[in-house]
């Protein structure tokens, strides 16, 4: 079992005509992910085509999710019109958007925000990996890779996996493959400031899957998020966390990648948001190499198996 997506769920792609959704709607393909459309406006009625892949175009998502019924968009749209496309994810009544965008504005995604409030449409993003969910064929093949993740590092398995960082997440995913450790799902949160989906929505997800048997979160500096799913996992989930805080080293008040990752308020620095892992009862990973071995440490403490 999985969160949110499985390996027979429909995507659509937003942005599949253009480089960079072109060619990631390729490795998706590859992985055996079942990309069913594209959405580009004016090329409806054209085709993608991959291999023995032919996944048809259309000009809107809810055209798109009508004819395939995909309910799920990965988006690759430019930043100057990917608020526009999550919205249209929003109004064709999707079940989730995965903005991969790096770059929209601030302002847009205030607005989208509001606009999604009330609305079935999650989102995903922006500025993420994406997300995967390993299927059982060789390198996880037959999954699901919604984004840029590298499929072929996952294993079929029972570790949840939620990061704002895309490079600490693959870190974490081929730690946990080498051990013979599988993954239920992978999570890309994304490092912008105002995103969809937080590290407690994640979180939440993870502790109510049953087949999630433990959990690696992944933060970073700025932004009390990481403090915020500490503490409810110290009052709601019994499953082994490993945890790990990317930026301790980072001067106070400079922008470190991530949009988000600027320190401004006093549980915002890697110091304080790793004393309340610590607190809260979350194994740390003192460096990034050290992220699998954390949660078997999480995991035998509580007698769990997560193989």
């Amino acid at each position: 079992m999985a969160i949110l997506i499985t390996p027979q769920t429909k995507i659509l792609i937003q942005g599949i005509t253009g480089e960079f959704g072109a060619r990631h709607t390729r490795l998706s393909l590859d992985y055996g992910t079942q990309v069913v459309a594209g959405v580009t406006p004016g090329k409806g009625g054209q085709f993608f085509e991959h291999g023995a892949h032919r996944v048809p175009i259309f000009n809107s998502v809810a055209d798109a999710a009508k004819a395939t019924g995909a309910a799920v968009s990965a988006i690759f749209v430019p930043p100057p019109f990917a608020a526009d496309a999550i919205l249209e994810c929003t109004d064709a009544g999707i079940d989730l958007a995965v903005a991969i965008t790096e770059g929209i504005p601030i302002k847009d995604m205030i607005r989208v925000k509001r606009a999604m409030e009330g609305r079935k449409t999650r989102l995903v993003g922006p500025n993420c990996p994406g997300m995967v969910c390993p299927g059982a064929g060789k390198d996880s093949y037959g999954g699901c890779r919604i984004g840029i993740a590298p499929g072929y590092i996952n294993k079929q398995g029972h570790v949840g996996v939620v990061s704002r960082s895309g490079t600490l997440t693959y870190e974490a995913v081929f730690q946990l493959t080498t051990k013979g450790i599988g993954q239920s799902t992978t999570v890309g949160i994304g490092g912008d400031p105002v995103n969809g989906t937080s590290h407690l929505d994640v979180i939440k997800l993870f502790a109510a899957d049953p087949e999630t048997h433990g959990i690696i979160l992944i933060g970073e500096i700025g932004g009390n998020a990481e403090v915020e799913a500490a503490r409810w996992i110290k009052a709601n989930c019994t499953k082994p966390v490993a945890g790990f805080i990317a930026g301790a080293t980072a001067p106070a008040g400079r922008r470190m990648g991530h949009a988000g990752a600027i320190v401004g308020g006093a549980e915002d620095t890697a110091a304080a948001k790793i004393a309340v892992f610590k607190e809260c009862g979350i194994e740390v990973a003192v460096t990034p190499s050290d992220m699998a071995d954390a949660l078997l440490r999480a995991a035998k403490a509580k007698g769990v198996t997560l193989s």
